[in-house]
């Protein structure tokens, strides 16, 4: 065999720096805070579960449970048995429950891993009873939570004055080695402007909880998402559960305002002159209308950049908003930008750069969508790693 050549050994090469191309920053700090909010705005008293699904709702799930479990949340929810099962993973001993209904086939795995499986129907009540009836003994009770539908329609138990029959369902499963570890319900519209149909909601649901008999003591009763607890008050409820909150985003109108939690940022690849009349992306959705300089950035819609910013989002580079031209591509991105904007440069498309911001509620909106598909959709591709401190 050949001798291999000495010149020919590439030295050893040091790690790949995260910000080479384009990546996602997250402050755990700002996270945390935004919970500590949520908290003092709730009241003593009131639990805090910290809505951790989506993989930290796309931040990465053990940075994101790791900033949260300094402010000691009550607990945390997911949304399928594989996320509390990480959760689990991680060393997370507080309650984790499954907000949305499951397929009684995963019910067992929700079950070993002490998880709070939600129970939406009676076909899903028989099948966690019938997994109280075979535990081996002795076995302390199952927990479960049941969701009503106020008004949400998707999943929950009815609340029709002819449809409470199933309550006595409940009741019946707690001598059957199952124990109601919550009530909650799902409400639709709590950051609209005009709070009435939430009102109604949150009405309805209270009016259930006094008016049935058997709820045991301290079970925990939950309505609000991050825009009802900041905005809404229940009667009965006794915990929140904030989500996008937490991530930075908003909570409606007149709710105070979150710490920003993440950034989205990409480095200029190429720079360009252009004449009046030259085109720009797929279908040449955009037309310079003078001499333009034209930076490509290394980001797209397979970054999970929103393909809708095209021709109205904007970036941020050295601190002055720069227009997003033409259409987005799976992996470039131009904005019109200045003069001094070279190769290497970093352009912000959500969070903020010297004093100038792009708000997570600013970007979702321009992109016709809500702040939690925009983090949600950023890919794999791009790096999460920790926010320099500012």
């Amino acid at each position: 065999m050949a001798r291999r050549d000495e010149s020919d050994r590439s030295p050893r090469s040091a790690p790949p720096d995260p910000r080479r191309r384009a990546w996602v920053e997250v402050d755990p700090g700002a996270i945390r805070r935004n919970l500590e909010r949520v908290g003092r705005v709730a009241g003593r008293g009131v639990g805090v579960i910290a809505m951790v699904k989506c993989d930290g709702y796309g931040l990465g799930m053990e940075r994101v449970v790791a900033a949260l479990a300094q402010a000691r949340p009550f607990g945390y929810g997911v949304a399928t048995v594989d996320e509390g099962v990480e959760l689990r993973r991680l060393g997370v001993r507080e309650p984790v429950m499954v907000s949305c209904p499951l397929a009684p086939r995963d019910l067992p795995r929700a079950v070993a891993a002490a998880l709070v499986p939600t129970i939406s129907d009676r076909a899903g009540l028989a099948v966690l009873t019938r997994l109280a009836a075979t535990a081996p003994a002795p076995v302390p009770p199952l927990p479960f939570q049941v969701e009503i539908d106020t008004g949400m329609g998707r999943s929950g138990f009815p609340l029709d004055d002819t449809a409470t029959g199933w309550w006595s369902d409940i009741l019946r499963s707690l001598a059957s080695g199952l124990r109601l570890f919550g009530v909650f319900t799902h409400l639709h519209s709590a950051e609209a402007r005009d709070l009435a149909s939430a009102r109604r909601q949150i009405e309805r649901f209270d009016d259930f909880v006094l008016g049935v008999e058997g709820i045991p003591p301290g079970t925990l009763l939950h309505c609000a998402n991050s825009a009802g607890a900041l905005r809404l008050s229940s009667r009965t409820a006794n915990a929140v559960r904030p989500g996008i909150f937490l991530y930075g985003g908003p909570a409606g109108p007149g709710a105070e305002r979150a710490e920003t939690a993440v950034a989205v940022r990409a480095r200029v690849v190429l720079v360009r002159e252009v004449p009046p009349g030259a085109t720009a992306g797929y279908g040449a959705a955009y037309r310079s209308r003078e001499r333009e300089r034209w930076a490509a950035v290394g980001i797209g819609y397979g970054d999970g950049l929103p393909r809708a910013l095209g021709n109205r989002g904007w970036g941020i580079a050295a601190g002055r908003r720069v227009p997003i031209v033409g259409t987005i591509s799976m992996d470039t991105t131009l904005v019109r930008t200045f003069r001094n904007t070279e190769p290497g440069d970093v352009v912000t498309f959500l969070g903020r750069d010297d004093g100038t911001e792009l708000t997570l509620e600013e970007v979702a909106e321009l992109a016709g969508t809500v702040g939690h598909q925009v983090l949600t959709g950023l890919s794999r591709r791009l790096p999460r790693i920790r926010m320099r401190s500012r």
